[in-house]
C-alpha cells in the first residue's frame, strides 16, 4: 500500500485488513477516533510508536506531552500543518 491508496481508504468504514498498527492508529485518527489511535500508539513503545503518539498528542494540542513523545522518537517538534505531519509519518511507516 502506498500513502494514496491508505488516503482513498478513509472514505470506508474500516481500516483496510493487514495495516502495520502505527499506519492503523493514524487511519482511525483521520477519521475522528483519536481515542482508538492513542491506545494503539501507546501500546508500541519504539521510536515510531513515540513518533505517532507525539503527532496524536499535537493533534489534541497538548504540545508539552507531545514534545516529550517527539524526544523519545529522536524527531524534532515539528512545526508543519497537522495534516503535513500526518502524511510525512504515514509515508515512512508504509
Amino acid at each position: 500500500m502506498d500513502l494514496a491508496a491508505l488516503k482513498a481508504s478513509l472514505q470506508d468504514k474500516a481500516p483496510p485488513a493487514g495495516l502495520a498498527p502505527l499506519v492503523e492508529a493514524l487511519w482511525h485518527e483521520a477519521n475522528g477516533d483519536w481515542d482508538r489511535a492513542h491506545r494503539i500508539a501507546q501500546d508500541i513503545p519504539d521510536a515510531d510508536g513515540s513518533w505517532v503518539h507525539a503527532y496524536l498528542h499535537r493533534v489534541e494540542g497538548d504540545l508539552g506531552n507531545a514534545g516529550y513523545w517527539y524526544r523519545r522518537a529522536g524527531k524534532p517538534r515539528c512545526e508543519a500543518p497537522l495534516k503535513q505531519e500526518w502524511d510525512e509519518i504515514a509515508s515512512a511507516l508504509l
